[in-house]
């Protein structure tokens, strides 16, 4: 019976030294999570952010930075945003958990509403999740930027154009541009802005009959170029182009010219050197041709002697006959050396 209440009093010790540790360790583990969390959950009772220590610990579990939400929240409460946006602590997280700057996107509201721009919570988020710099955006709407064209550090630092009498310009422009945060999300980037632009330049130059009333008025190259509207479809909305640099460059209608010279005296040259080539052969070919009738006047001449053959075989021609023939061959012969210049006989010879 003893044995019994020693094993009994024995097993109740160890439960209650087991229930003590476990104890000890949920308490460890409170204050751990209240120690974390504690700083935070009292900036929320300060500032009315109304998040509860509960739902600290949930953000954690929810692969949430409650920092980057608490801070947020408690900067939307201070200045005022959230009397005019309804912006809930699950609005902050699921937009923490597409992947958005939740305080950038913030502070572009804060701006936004110094600044009377209209921009709610809504067009804010998509902008930030388009990969967009929200707060960039609102503050190129309250202060313009400058942008230059063309971008010299991924082109020319100048622009070519060639006025209507061939002299070429090399132009620099700077445009002043301001957000357009309606057309943010899907509108074209500055990359856009500059290459139309630059194309405005170098069209309003090129309809201008000299380069002389470029150098003398740019700005009506400017006014041109602003009344074409290039800004639509863009991000940004032009608020003025002016031109900062004109240089005088080659003279580019001369330089055709002298090409086109160029061009037309070697074809010039190449229908001569054609025609020569014709000639030549023409004159080989009456050179074979005179050789051809010399060939047939031999084949001739090399006739006479049979046919005077076959007159003396048929009597028809005498010995006297073929000495008058002889007597007229040797005539003719002295009659051609007397007519015929020394000079003229001396390669037959």
């Amino acid at each position: 019976m003893n044995d019994l209440n020693l094993f009994a009093a024995e097993d109740s010790s160890t439960i209650v030294w087991i229930v003590g540790v476990v104890v000890f360790l949920g308490v460890l583990v409170f204050f751990a999570v209240f120690a974390r969390f504690a700083g935070l959950w009292i900036q929320c009772k300060m500032t009315n952010a109304k998040i509860s220590f509960p739902n600290l610990v949930m953000m954690t579990i929810r692969k949430v930075n409650p920092t980057i939400i608490v801070r947020s929240k408690i900067m939307a409460i201070q200045a005022g945003v959230t009397r005019t946006y309804d912006i809930s602590t699950r609005d902050l997280e699921a937009h923490y958990l597409a992947g958005g700057n939740v305080p950038n996107v913030i502070r572009a509201l804060i701006a936004a509403q110094r600044a009377k721009i209209d921009l709610d919570w809504q067009s804010a988020q998509a902008i930030d999740l388009a990969g967009r710099d929200i707060l960039d955006a609102v503050r190129t709407s309250v202060y313009p930027k400058v942008i230059d064209c063309p971008d010299s550090r991924k082109t020319n630092s100048t622009l070519d154009a060639v006025a209507g009498d061939g002299i070429q310009l090399n132009v620099r422009a700077r445009v002043t541009v301001r957000t357009n945060l309606k057309q943010l999300v899907g509108g074209a980037t500055e990359e856009t802005v500059i290459a139309r632009v630059g194309q405005g330049i170098v069209q309003a130059i090129g309809s201008t009959d000299s380069y002389k009333k470029v150098l003398e008025n740019p700005d009506k190259i400017t006014q041109i170029v602003l009344n074409e509207g290039l800004e639509k479809q863009t991000a940004y909305t032009i608020v003025s182009i002016d031109i900062a640099d004109v240089d005088v460059g080659e003279n580019i209608g001369a330089r055709l010219q002298a090409d086109h010279a160029e061009a037309e005296m070697r074809v010039a040259q190449a229908k001569a050197e054609q025609r020569r080539a014709e000639q030549k052969a023409r004159e080989q070919e009456m050179v074979a041709l005179t050789q051809e009738n010399r060939a047939k006047v031999v084949l001739a001449e090399a006739k006479v002697p049979q046919a005077i053959a076959s007159a003396f075989r048929s009597k028809k021609m005498g010995l006297m006959d073929y000495y008058e023939l002889k007597n007229v061959q040797a005539d003719t012969k002295m009659r051609d050396a007397i007519a015929t210049p020394e000079r003229e006989m001396t390669p037959s010879s």
